[in-house]
C-alpha cells in the first residue's frame, strides 16, 4: 500500500484516519502478535502527555518469571530496518530516574506514537512531543514514532532529529527523496534507535516495536494502514488518490 500525501488534506482528515488507524493497530497486537502476559490498548494520556497505543504487561505473581514466546531476538533476527543509531555516550552523563510503579505491575513497556499534524504545527508542540518520548526512554519505556509528515519549519530536521536533538546528539535528516521517517527507540545504555525512510507513492515499512532491549514484535503498519485506508470516505480517498498536487480543506475547498 503506498503511503499517501496527507499535506493535502486539513488535519482534521488525517486525525479520522489515525484513529481508526489506532484500533486496527490495537485489534492487530491483541489478536496474537504479542506474546503471552501482553496487550496493547488505545489511552488518551500516559501521564500528562497525550499517547496513542500502548503495549502493556498483563500482571504477573511474585517472583514470576515473563514469558515471551512470540517475539523475536534481536541477536537471532535483527530487525529489517536500514539504519541503526546509537547514541553518543559523550553527548552528556546519564541521568539517574526514580520510578514509581504501580503495585499492581500493569506497567508500561513500550508505546506506539503516531505523528499528527498537531504535534508539528508549533515549535512548543514539537518540543513536548521530544520530551515525551525522552521521558518515556528514561524511565525505560520503549518508543516507536511514526511520522508520515516530512520536515517542517518547526522540526526542521524531521521529529526524529527533534527528539535525537533533545537526547543529546547531532540532528540526523531524512534523505532528500525519502522525508518520512519511522523510527523505533529502545530505552537502552545508551539509547539505541532502528531507523527507516519512506516517501509519499512508496509502501509503508513494517517495524519493530520493542518489549525490553533484546526482543521485539513487528508492528504491522503496512496492513493496518491498508484496512484504515478502505474505510475512509470515498471523498478523501479520491483527492489523497488524485494526481493533482491540490491541496484542499476539510471542506473540500481548494
Amino acid at each position: 500500500m503506498p503511503i499517501h500525501d496527507w499535506t493535502r488534506v486539513d488535519a482534521g482528515v488525517f486525525h479520522d484516519f489515525h484513529n481508526v488507524w489506532i484500533g486496527e493497530l490495537r485489534n492487530a497486537f491483541n489478536g496474537g502478535l504479542l506474546p503471552e502476559g501482553y496487550y496493547a490498548m488505545s489511552e488518551q494520556h500516559a501521564g500528562r502527555y497525550l499517547t496513542y497505543v500502548i503495549a502493556l504487561h498483563a500482571p504477573a505473581g511474585p517472583g514470576e518469571l515473563e514469558p515471551k514466546h512470540g517475539a523475536v531476538a534481536v541477536a537471532e533476527k535483527p530487525p529489517k530496518v536500514r539504519t541503526q543509531l546509537t547514541l553518543s555516550t559523550a553527548t552528556r552523563k546519564l541521568r539517574k530516574t526514580l520510578t514509581i510503579r504501580h503495585v499492581s505491575n500493569d506497567r508500561i513497556v513500550a508505546l506506539l506514537e503516531i505523528v499528527s499534524p498537531g504535534n508539528k504545527d508549533r515549535e512548543k508542540h514539537v518540543s513536548e512531543f521530544a520530551t515525551k518520548v525522552e521521558d518515556a526512554l528514561s524511565h525505560g519505556i520503549h518508543v516507536l514514532v511514526v511520522d508520515l509528515f516530512p520536515p517542517g519549519k518547526h522540526d526542521p530536521h524531521g521529529m526524529h532529529g527533534a527528539i535525537w536533538d533533545r537526547l543529546g546528539d547531532e540532528p540526523v535528516d531524512p534523505p532528500r527523496k525519502e522525508p518520512l521517517t519511522l523510527v523505533s527507540y529502545v530505552a537502552d545504555t545508551p539509547v539505541r534507535a532502528w531507523l527507516e525512510h519512506a516517501a509519499c507513492g512508496k509502501k509503508l515499512p513494517d517495524m519493530p516495536l520493542f518489549l525490553d532491549i533484546g526482543s521485539y514484535v513487528t508492528a504491522p503498519l503496512e496492513a493496518t494502514y491498508e484496512s484504515t485506508w478502505r474505510g475512509t470516505p470515498q471523498r478523501w480517498r479520491d483527492v489523497l488518490a488524485s494526481p493533482l498536487r491540490t491541496r484542499m480543506n476539510g471542506r473540500g475547498k481548494r
